[in-house]
């Protein structure tokens, strides 16, 4: 499976994986705090920060009827329009998001939730697009986002294994070519056991494309045993400080907890290798540290070895352990002294 090209960070098998720092609502209403964001996500090694591009008009409609009221959760007792209104990233921000992000050499995108947004991100040029969970079965979406050509990433929470089928077929339908599909427990905090993490490779296996997490957890260990299962993209919601309340601060990580997470993802990458039972480099010199067999006697020319003549010890400049039973009973060639390793040219394997 072909690298696929972000900005041109290669993603794919054989490279740590891509951290996204997810900005989402961690603004909290004020453009300095996601500039300051921004620099923090490039300071901490995040690869991309990533934002979401909607209003409360284009999310839903500002309606009072119990359908559009949230129960019990995170935001239980929110309006969905009151919600969205005050989580939105404006769109008069975006350019000077976007700006700031080249300035500090980290890249930006975004995941947009209808047809204005993705509108809005081709004019500011976004490299690539993000397809959250809940917009996951808005098929006439992800082909307008395909029609872009640009690589999509696409979580899958909540979708059922037909669902993310269709959802691939329509990003493919619409003239996507490089895609990563995220896999994503819809839950905010999402518990880690039903994190399910053995979904990545079995998403791997049956849709032919790179898979990553999306990772609502409140620690990083999902995100790493996640690396260990192939996953080639790391997201994780972040914020400046989780004690600057807003809608995603209790499932989001701080800067610290982002620079543990880009250091242990890549260390999980790194640790992978490839199967393999030659001696690796860095063994070489402990080989003198295994077992050998040494004369633990002094010995005369013509002596024969026996039982306790010899023992199996460290270090490793003897004969193997294994050829013990090969020399008991026979003779040495030359005198030895207590502390000889054995070797074959002492031994005389002809005469006993």
């Amino acid at each position: 499976m072909k690298d696929i090209l972000i900005n041109g960070r290669a993603i794919g098998i054989g490279h740590a994986p891509y951290v996204i720092a997810e900005l989402s609502a961690n603004h909290n209403g004020r453009l300095q705090r996601a500039l300051d964001s921004i620099s923090e996500a490039k300071a901490r090694g995040a690869d991309a920060i990533k934002l979401q591009t909607y209003t409360a008009d284009t999310m839903t409609i500002d309606c009072d009827s119990e359908d559009f009221m949230i129960r019990g959760g995170l935001w239980d007792g929110y309006k969905l329009y009151d919600l969205y209104k005050e989580a939105e990233t404006p769109f008069e921000w975006h350019k000077a998001m976007f700006d700031h992000a080249r300035d500090v050499g980290i890249t930006c995108f975004s995941a947009p939730f209808d047809e204005t947004a993705v509108d809005l991100l081709e004019d500011l040029n976004a490299p690539a697009y993000k397809i959250a969970s809940f917009e996951a079965t808005d098929l006439p979406l992800i082909k307008y986002v395909a029609s872009t050509k640009k690589p999509i990433i696409m979580s899958t929470g909540m979708a059922n294994l037909e669902e993310i089928e269709e959802m691939v077929q329509a990003a493919r339908d619409g003239g996507c070519e490089e895609m990563i599909v995220l896999h994503c427990i819809s839950s905010y905090p999402a518990p880690i056991d039903q994190s399910n993490l053995l979904t990545i490779p079995d998403l791997k296996k049956r849709l032919g494309v790179h898979v990553g997490l999306s990772d609502h957890t409140i620690t990083n260990t999902a995100s790493v045993v996640a690396t260990a299962l192939g996953a080639v993209l790391i997201e994780k919601h972040f914020i400046l400080d989780r004690s600057d309340k807003g809608p995603d601060s209790p499932f989001s990580i701080e800067p610290d907890e982002l620079e543990e997470l880009v250091n242990q993802t890549k260390d999980a990458a790194l640790s992978l290798g490839e199967a393999g039972y030659e001696r690796k480099p860095s063994e070489e010199s402990n080989i003198k540290f295994r077992r050998s067999l040494y004369f633990v006697k002094n010995m005369k020319a013509g002596e024969k070895i026996g039982i306790d003549s010899v023992r199996r010890v460290r270090p490793g400049f003897g004969l193997a352990p294994k050829e013990i039973d090969s020399i008991i009973g026979k003779k040495i060639r030359c005198d030895v002294t207590y502390g000889t390793p054995v070797s074959k040219d002492i031994i005389n394997f002809k005469d006993k």
